[in-house]
């Protein structure tokens, strides 16, 4: 006997103007199915790129803070290092172990938020104090070098804002090894869990073929089995002096993300250990970085790509001699990896959506912008 039904559209969010918020999902169901999906954007948008055009090179960095407010480091390089490119300009050494440093530490920082985030999500309440706690340590970190606790505003053009104060590496030394002994505490308190297997394994399954098509980058890419990282393949600043390895799973589902981003936080741990060991002394920035109103690279364009916290992070740069940007181009990694969301919850049960959307960890700050 068949039980007749009908379609019902239901609207999922905007929830709350940060995080996970600012996203719509207009959802077709027949009963408990998905029949289709379509992602709604531009609530928070806020035109970044064309602003770019009315701005000076070194004013344009805090803006790449809040395109991710969870990676800012990283924001703050590529941008930064898109500019040295056009210049030619050549970091000083000590300035790029201070850049690998704070970048990988903020790595850490933003995979511990997806982490509690997405076990609170479905349904976890400790793992979200648990991340909150240990991304304290981090933040503190931060925050002593920079001077700000989230939207850090560290990297220049040439360089980096100052150095580190007195004692400062030997405290991230201690916070590496505190975090190791928490990484031990993630696996026991969620990773063998049953109802944590059962609500992601073999759910939100993105083939390897497809996470390649799409354009996918970061961890969903990893995920699906595609070792891909460009501090590895298209080496940038110094990553080629480190030890690290690229985790990947074949699995290609929520789990095998999970898994791959927890793995990415003990990597990383790895990079800053041995950069901590490393850092020589020397100067900060390059001489032509400190004229901040009078940086004017030559007429022409460039681009430059590196791994952030979510994926492929991109900056295209025009310029046309002047002391502003012609044209500035952003690629997002998050406003990619949303566009295969409407194709993985065709035919899922509704239960599965937050669980497959917190998988890709999309930050909608860089959705819109």
């Amino acid at each position: 006997m068949s039980i007749k039904t009908e379609q019902m559209v239901l609207n999922i969010g905007p929830q709350h103007p940060s995080t996970h918020g600012v996203f719509r999902i207009e959802v077709v169901m027949e009963g408990e199915i998905i029949k289709q999906a379509r992602p709604v954007i531009g609530y928070l948008h806020r035109g970044t790129e064309k602003l770019a055009e009315d701005l000076t090179y070194s004013q344009f960095i805090p803006y790449t803070d809040r395109l991710d407010y969870m990676n800012a480091m990283t924001n703050n390089y590529v941008y930064c290092a898109a500019i040295e490119k056009m210049m030619g300009l050549e970091v000083p050494e000590r300035a790029e172990y201070l850049r690998v440093i704070t970048m990988e530490l903020n790595r850490i920082a933003s995979h511990l938020v997806w982490w509690g985030t997405y076990l609170l999500d479905i349904g976890a309440l400790s793992p979200f104090i648990y991340a909150f706690r240990d991304r304290e340590t981090i933040l503190d970190r931060l925050n002593e070098i920079s001077g700000a606790r989230m939207t850090f505003n560290y990297m220049r053009i040439g360089g980096v804002k100052w150095d580190a104060p007195d004692g400062w590496i030997e405290k991230v030394k201690e916070t590496v090894k505190d975090l190791r002994e928490k990484m031990e505490e993630y696996d026991t308190l969620v990773t063998g869990n049953e109802v944590f297997l059962g609500r992601t394994k073999g759910v939100g399954i993105i083939k390897k073929e497809d996470a390649i098509n799409w354009g996918l980058s970061g961890p969903t890419l990893r995920g699906s089995g595609v070792n891909f990282d460009l501090r590895k393949d298209q080496p940038y600043s110094i990553y080629d002096r480190f030890d690290f390895d690229v985790p990947t799973r074949e699995e290609g589902d929520c789990f095998a993300r999970y898994e791959v981003r927890l793995e990415e936080m003990r990597q990383s741990l790895r990079i800053v250990e041995q950069a901590c060991e490393q850092i020589v002394e020397g100067d900060i920035i390059h001489k032509k970085g400190q004229r901040i109103m009078m940086l004017k690279p030559p007429a022409g364009e460039t681009y430059f790509r590196c791994e952030a916290s979510k994926g492929e992070i991109g900056v295209y740069v025009v310029s046309n001699g002047k002391n502003k940007p012609y044209r500035v181009k952003l690629r997002r990694p998050s406003f990619v990896n949303v566009e295969i969301l409407a194709s993985m919850l065709k035919g899922r049960n509704i239960a599965d959506l937050v669980a497959i959307f917190g998988s890709l960890d999309v930050v909608l700050g860089e959705v819109d912008a």
